[in-house]
């Protein structure tokens, strides 16, 4: 899975941490959780805790998008069979499926195709009846894969908008509080459309704390959000919005469009929502690895967020207390992190993301031997096509270089230029960033 894994295990613990990095993708593939949650016993359907009986429907469709979702489809195919009558997902890598339709998107900016493939899989939405099963995939991208313009406002709008909220550190909730209402899918949009059809979400989380809301802008989820919230984001975060935006917005809150359903919206009677796979999945995943190396292994938290050069800081202290002191752990050990930290970007034309960065702040203010890793679980970590990337302190042999290249946001050039980041392409899911911090044994 990791392309350069040769060339980046330099010492037992990096051979540790990419352990970990590759257990925990592999325990959050698509189609591993998808069966381990999805079973068929002759004509009921079983997702999650719910039953469907499948002679109740004249048609079962499947429909939805993210960087998962084509594992999850190909998963339901195998699954249903004949019974499943078809479909439409978008996607962000191409991937064959039998009955499903699936179209290959971009991310993570919406784009023409994104817009006209989600225009044709909202036209299978809205062919639905009362004797359809709508199988809603959602997985991590799905916010911008599916697009769906409102009313007036255009492509560049939306690409205007979603750019500015990233490149401001905004947290995803709060950019997704202002996609849903750009949108005529998102912020349970899908729900009304469907209806009466019976929906079943079948989500994969890539976002912290697993608010089904916000996990691909919860277009099967009621939105508790309004146009009045949408506005207070770029306010909070002195963003201004493109005009045309800000006037959608403005309307919305002067009650001269309609709100996004809310939760006692009568759309929500048919739909059920179930969480598959998240963040909590791979770092289980990751902890077992570490554990049968003979490492105690310590999961600090799946609700990691924040900058990341600030939010690596605390995280190697701690390790430094566990070198020095045996708490919270003893060492040989390893302790594990998942979230999604955001980085505010300050100069223009840097390469890398929040986990390159989260690295290169960590080893620079580290003061011992621990090895620190950090992936984004897609494959894809900000603007460059490393993953991630994995270090230790005295892999820095220019202090100086390596701080005005975090200061420049550029922390994926220094790392690559010293071999340290992690390259594994696109990996087929999403549940979010993966920090490794592997203790060696003092003694060794």
């Amino acid at each position: 899975m990791i392309c350069n894994r040769a060339a980046l295990a330099a010492s037992d613990a990096h051979e540790i941490a990419l352990d970990c990095i590759e257990a925990a993708v592999d325990a959050a593939a698509p189609a591993a959780a998808t069966k381990s949650a999805v079973g068929r016993d002759s004509q009921t359907l079983t997702v999650g805790g719910t039953t469907y009986d499948l002679d109740e429907y004249n048609e079962v469709a499947v429909v939805g998008g993210g960087k998962a979702a084509g594992g999850v489809t190909r998963a339901l195919e195998s699954i249903l069979g004949d019974t499943l009558s078809g479909g439409h997902v978008v996607v962000s890598q191409a991937i064959d499926t039998e009955t499903v339709r699936s179209s290959v998107g971009d991310h993570p900016l919406p784009s023409d195709r994104n817009v006209a493939a989600t225009t044709e899989m909202l036209k299978k939405v809205d062919e639905t009846d009362e004797d359809t099963l709508v199988l809603l995939v959602l997985t991590g991208g799905a916010s911008a894969l599916l697009s769906a313009p409102a009313g007036d406002l255009t492509l560049d709008d939306l690409q205007t908008t979603t750019d500015r909220l990233l490149s401001g550190g905004v947290p995803i909730a709060e950019i997704n509080a202002v996609r849903k209402h750009l949108s005529d899918l998102k912020g349970g949009q899908i729900a009304r459309r469907a209806t009466p059809a019976t929906v079943a979400g079948v989500l994969i989380s890539d976002v912290v704390g697993n608010d089904l809301s916000t996990i691909g802008s919860g277009p099967s989820v009621p939105d508790e959000t309004t146009y009045g919230d949408a506005l207070d984001v770029f306010e909070r975060y002195d963003l201004t919005p493109p005009p045309a935006v800000h006037d959608h917005l403005e309307a919305g809150q002067d009650d001269r469009l309609s709100e996004t359903p809310f939760p006692d919206d009568s759309v929500f009677d048919r739909v059920t929502n179930h969480l598959i796979g998240d963040n909590a999945t791979a770092l289980d995943a990751a902890a077992a690895v570490a554990r049968e190396a003979g490492y105690e292994a310590l999961v600090l938290t799946s609700r990691l967020r924040g900058e990341a050069r600030e939010v690596a800081k605390p995280l190697v202290a701690i390790a430094e207390e566990a070198r020095a002191t045996g708490t919270p752990v003893e060492p040989p050990a390893v302790l594990l992190a998942g979230g999604e930290s955001t980085v505010t970007v300050t100069e223009d034309g840097g390469q890398g993301g929040p986990n390159q960065e989260f690295v290169l702040s960590g080893a620079l203010a580290h003061d011992g031997d621990a090895v620190i890793a950090a992936v984004d679980t897609d494959g894809e970590d900000g603007s460059s096509d490393a993953a991630g990337a994995i270090a230790d302190a005295s892999i820095i042999d220019d202090r100086k270089q390596a701080r005005d290249a975090l200061l420049a946001n550029d922390a994926g050039s220094y790392l690559s230029e010293i071999g340290a980041t992690v390259e594994t392409g696109p990996t087929g899911t999403n549940v979010n960033d993966l920090v490794i911090l592997v203790i060696p044994d003092p003694n060794e």
